[in-house]
């Protein structure tokens, strides 16, 4: 088991709230999230899970659905669609799960940007591009903050 040397993703997310910055993640949890991501979450928000996830805006518009041409016209708008939304909360769960399992911010950017064996040797990144692999990445998450051999 991993030893918890940093923050949790949550944490830092309340942290956040605290000082006045808003963020997705404080309100993964939340019901009166879905209103935020059937309006649109904003750009802000995107480019605080890409510094999460440290990827670049290219690899994280990709992993929502996005062209370069719609990264562009979304930049311009200042907020994403609904679909976009709900994939970027996606991936801020998958990353808030993996902080968790694997004791920090690093070894989760680590994990999720490696290729896995259980992911047909994608990343989970690249697996969780469906709510289908959403959930096997998250399983095996599960497993492995609960020392299940996989």
């Amino acid at each position: 088991m991993f030893l918890v040397k940093q923050k949790s993703l949550y944490q830092l997310a309340l942290e956040k709230f605290e000082t006045g910055e808003k963020s997705v993640l404080r309100e993964l949890e939340a019901p009166y999230i879905i209103d935020r991501v059937r309006n649109g979450l904003s750009l802000e928000e995107f480019d605080s899970a890409r510094e999460l996830l440290a990827v670049s805006e290219e690899r994280l518009g990709g992993l929502l659905g996005m062209s370069r041409a719609t990264l562009h016209r979304r930049k311009k708008a200042g907020h994403l669609d609904r679909a976009e939304s709900d994939r970027l909360v996606r991936y801020a769960r998958l990353f808030s799960k993996a902080t968790a399992a694997l004791g920090g911010v690093e070894g989760a950017r680590s994990w999720l940007g490696s290729p896995a064996v259980a992911f047909h040797d994608e990343c989970p990144l690249d697996y969780a591009d469906t709510e289908i692999g959403a959930r096997e990445v998250e399983a095996l998450l599960g497993r492995i903050e609960h020392g299940v051999f996989s």
